[in-house]
């Protein structure tokens, strides 16, 4: 491909209890994904440990940033010369409940760190009950030849402020792994809201879900007018997409939409 261009992936599998077990599934996608020319490589939320429904073993695995799920993280990034994303249960500060953390890693460490900001507390379910909101910080981005990117989580796509934000702070690709959970219309909810959040801000989404049974799979690379340029089924794989860096330009010539704009984004 062109020097213009930069490989993202986005693999998609399904977490479980087993760290050892998630991080071997981790490091065969990765593979995958840099045989394929990738160089960034998202996986979904919760791809640390992941049980359903929760229980106190989600805090009984949480690590920290320098814990051994982002340690084998950062090796695996060297190894391949990437840079991986991937979903981290952090330990919290009261013991009970965790952070649902996104961390970004390479050969130099971490890249950025983002804790997700809305909890999913809807269609009948209470993550708040084991997880803690993330602050309202400033946008997580990195930059890799290039390209700004940045960092949201899941339930937050339902939530346009995050991604406009992103877009605010200069990202040109939007990063969300997720579990988006299975139910009536939720397939086209995923997919909905993945291409609005493209179109809205004019950036490319790159969003990693859990295969079926719990999670919708579907993981995909959308473009800045709403084109899914890759895309995985409901199987275990990765999809890679060749992101022109041009292409931002392109389209925000014709359409100014963030210029135009009469409205900023603050904080509650």
């Amino acid at each position: 491909m062109s020097h213009d261009t930069v490989a993202v992936a986005v693999a998609q599998f399904a977490p479980s209890a087993s760290r050892e077990g998630n991080l071997a599934d981790i490091a065969g996608l990765a593979r995958t994904a840099a045989a394929r020319g990738a160089c960034v490589v998202v996986f979904p939320e919760y791809s640390s440990y992941f049980v359903d429904p929760f229980d106190a073993s989600l805090a009984e695995n949480a690590e920290d940033l320098d814990g051994p799920f982002v340690r084998a993280l950062i090796t695996l990034a060297t190894e391949l010369d990437v840079v991986l994303v991937a979903g981290l249960v952090e330990k919290a500060d009261d013991g009970r409940r965790v952070r649902n953390a996104v961390v970004a890693v390479g050969a130099d460490g971490i890249r950025s760190v983002y804790r997700k900001l809305h909890l999913y507390d809807a269609f009948g379910q209470r993550e708040s009950d084991w997880v803690e909101p993330g602050e309202t910080t400033p946008p997580q981005t990195f930059e890799v030849r290039g390209l700004r990117f940045g960092l949201m989580t899941c339930y937050d796509l339902r939530f346009p402020e995050v991604s406009r934000t992103l877009a605010d702070a200069g990202a040109d690709v939007a990063l969300v792994p997720a579990e988006w959970v299975r139910g009536p219309l939720k397939e086209y909810h995923w997919t909905t809201l993945l291409t609005a959040r493209a179109i809205e801000n004019t950036f490319f989404v790159a969003a990693a879900d859990h295969p079926p049974p719990l999670g919708v799979g579907h993981s995909m690379i959308i473009d800045p007018q709403g084109v899914i340029l890759a895309q995985v089924g409901t199987m275990t794989d990765v999809a890679v997409a060749h992101i022109d860096v041009a292409a931002i330009a392109r389209v925000r010539r014709v359409n100014p939409a963030l210029e135009l704009r009469r409205y900023r984004v603050t904080p509650r």
